[in-house]
């Protein structure tokens, strides 16, 4: 039995260690995971989806804020190991830690080398790929940088947005390293280098990036908007206060970008640089997310064809 050490924190890294814990060629030792963080606005606790998942197996559990030069780091490598698996992990691996093992191995959401970085799903979403991936690397102490062992892929679909995507990818995730770790393990699985011309970063998304900009057209803002829901969501400005749009879908339409050309009792469509968007849920500042037409029956109910977003 092979005796793991895994390290994760998001619903898609906890996807990943159930599999694992159902699989009786694998014993986890212990999970690492981020720090248990105050969210929200009244500063509630909440432990991450993999510390949650390692409780519900009585796993050690281990929260550094950082793993280098920490007790907890000590502690790990003192396990007897014979490997560590991440997934989503949020921080770099220690050469010391990945040289105490006979091996550590990834689960990145993207087919590298392309969305290296922490919001590989966002990216493929904003920036309207056709397909969205799984790839199992080797770490190294560079981010996403490792030789890669396995790959898969699903088609995105028009109603996908971060969240189902992230679902999706947990499976395909899941499943590869399943499929794909015996063969690497026994040496029958050569990892196969990144080619460096072909990479690409997909950095956090930035605060600057949630912002839209309607001079853009309606498929890209449609990509924005998915591309970021359920977080951090697009958003843009009404009374100069923050509006944010979770959901939207592009359709014919034209006017000055921004405009509203259209608005009935449940419909609500702003005009882009190149066609139009129908807003479907929203959240105006001060109020709870809410359907456009609960928007339009209430605090939108001043809301008039020729005003416009964003200013």
């Amino acid at each position: 039995m092979t005796k793991i050490i895994f390290m994760g924190t998001p619903a898609f890294a906890a996807t990943v260690l159930k599999g694992i814990l159902a699989d009786s060629h694998y014993e986890v030792l212990a999970v690492v995971t981020q720090p248990d963080r105050a969210v929200g606005r009244k500063k509630v606790i909440q432990t991450t989806p993999v510390k949650e998942v390692a409780l519900a197996y009585d796993l050690p559990v281990y929260q550094p804020e950082k793993l280098s030069g920490s007790s907890e780091m000590e502690a790990i490598m003192s396990l007897g190991a014979d490997g560590i698996v991440t997934a989503a992990f949020g921080q770099f691996l220690p050469t010391r830690l990945l040289h105490s093992v006979d091996f550590a191995v990834n689960v990145h959401a993207s087919l590298l080398p392309k969305y290296r970085g922490g919001a590989p799903i966002h990216y493929a979403l904003i920036n309207g790929d056709e397909r969205a991936g799984v790839t199992i690397m080797e770490m190294v102490k560079e981010m996403d940088a490792g030789d890669m062992i396995a790959a898969d892929s699903i088609a995105i679909e028009e109603t996908d947005n971060v969240g189902t995507l992230f679902e999706k990818l947990a499976v395909v995730g899941r499943d590869l390293l399943l499929s794909s770790l015996p063969a690497y393990l026994a040496g029958n699985l050569r990892p196969v280098a990144q080619d460096p011309s072909q990479v690409t970063f997909s950095p956090n998304i930035q605060p600057e990036e949630e912002v839209l900009d309607w001079s853009k057209t309606a498929r890209q803002l449609f990509n924005q908007v998915r591309g970021m829901y359920p977080w951090p969501v697009a958003h843009t400005y009404w009374k100069g206060e923050r509006f944010k749009i979770q959901e939207a879908v592009a359709v014919e339409g034209e006017g000055p970008a921004g405009q509203v050309i259209s608005r009935n009792k449940k419909e609500l469509i702003v005009a882009t640089g190149q066609g139009a968007l129908s807003l479907l849920t929203v959240q105006p500042a001060g109020k709870p997310k809410m359907t456009v037409a609960d928007f339009l029956n209430g605090a939108g109910r001043d809301l008039a064809v020729g005003d416009r977003f964003g200013e």
